[in-house]
């Protein structure tokens, strides 16, 4: 997009939050991009009306925390930081449906924000939902894709006004904003609101998060190394799911039924479709022996998702 394109995309987006938010407003910053610029505008727009809120699930990658909140302070906007990950732990125990992972996560964001509500009195809550999270969530005449928590995940009893600045945009759009009003994480690679508990198939136990974290973040620490090495082009979205699939494997001499992990890794424009990214088998290597040493007992084998979008999709839940 152009400069005047953005430039006046983001003056609407700001016009809109002046006209619907008259009182004390929350906004759920998860430090992705999306949430980001809803939280720029939103700030932009009604000043110190808004209240912005960083819940820690449990489910968010490796120096997650630090990491948005410091973003968030070289800002100068206020971030409250609510660690929340008993809560989403003990209500997604024993759940492995990835639809009621989906559904269950929007409503206790939603939970953590009324608890908010009582301390602020706040009236509004704005989320970052973009186009690709309410056309997947189906609805009308359109299938349900994935329910994504902020949309299909909404429980009906809903104490907050909910609003959505973002709502008719792509993804590629919004990073154009995220640019433009030089926001630190406008390069950064998507995350899902649910964070970990859609990559973590099946149980999620402290334990098996935790692998999946650190697989995560090795998948993210090699190939953004492999990309400044000239190896290959940096992905548009690039990490790690633990599958509860078990096999046999050796370490030394000692026999291992451990998990399986696999790397996903896609180029994409706005995330609606998406081909898998050709990874050089050496980067791969690397990646594999590094996931199983760090994961040794826990994790012995890896595989590379070599599917486009359609007909899988980016995220495996």
């Amino acid at each position: 997009m152009s400069f005047m394109q953005t430039q006046m995309l983001i003056d609407e987006a700001i016009e809109e939050l002046q006209s619907r938010i008259n009182d004390t407003a929350i906004i759920a910053c998860s430090g992705g991009i999306d949430s980001s610029v809803a939280a720029v505008l939103a700030h932009k727009a009604v000043g110190s009306l808004l209240q912005c809120v960083y819940v820690d699930t449990g489910f968010m990658r490796k120096n997650e925390s630090e990491e948005v909140s410091l973003m968030f302070e070289e800002m100068g906007i206020d971030l409250k930081v609510v660690d929340a990950s008993d809560r989403f732990f003990r209500e997604l125990n024993g759940v492995t449906d990835p639809e009621e992972k989906r559904k269950i996560i929007g409503e206790q964001f939603i939970r953590v924000f009324e608890n908010e509500k009582k301390i602020s009195g706040a009236k509004f809550l704005v989320q970052g939902t973009i186009a690709p999270d309410w056309i997947e969530s189906g609805g009308g005449e359109r299938d349900v894709i994935k329910s994504h928590h902020n949309v299909g995940g909404l429980p009906d009893d809903v104490e907050l006004e909910i609003v959505e600045p973002l709502r008719e945009f792509y993804k590629d759009e919004v990073r154009s904003i995220a640019r433009e009003l030089k926001i630190k994480s406008s390069e950064r690679q998507p995350f899902p609101g649910p964070g970990l508990a859609v990559r973590v198939l099946g149980n999620l136990s402290r334990e098996r998060v935790e692998a999946c974290r650190e697989a995560c973040h090795i998948v993210e620490t090699r190939l953004q190394e492999a990309a400044l090495d000239g190896k290959c082009d940096l992905p548009w979205q690039y990490f790690a799911a633990l599958l509860p699939v078990r096999s046999v494997g050796v370490h030394g001499d000692v026999r291992v039924h451990g998990e399986t992990v696999v790397v996903r890794a896609v180029t994409s424009l706005d995330g609606m479709s998406a081909k898998y990214s050709p990874i050089p088998h050496e980067v791969l290597s690397k990646i594999s022996t590094e996931i199983t040493n760090a994961l040794k007992g826990q994790v012995n084998r890896v595989v590379y998702d070599i599917t486009h979008k359609p007909p899988g999709t980016i995220e495996w839940e």
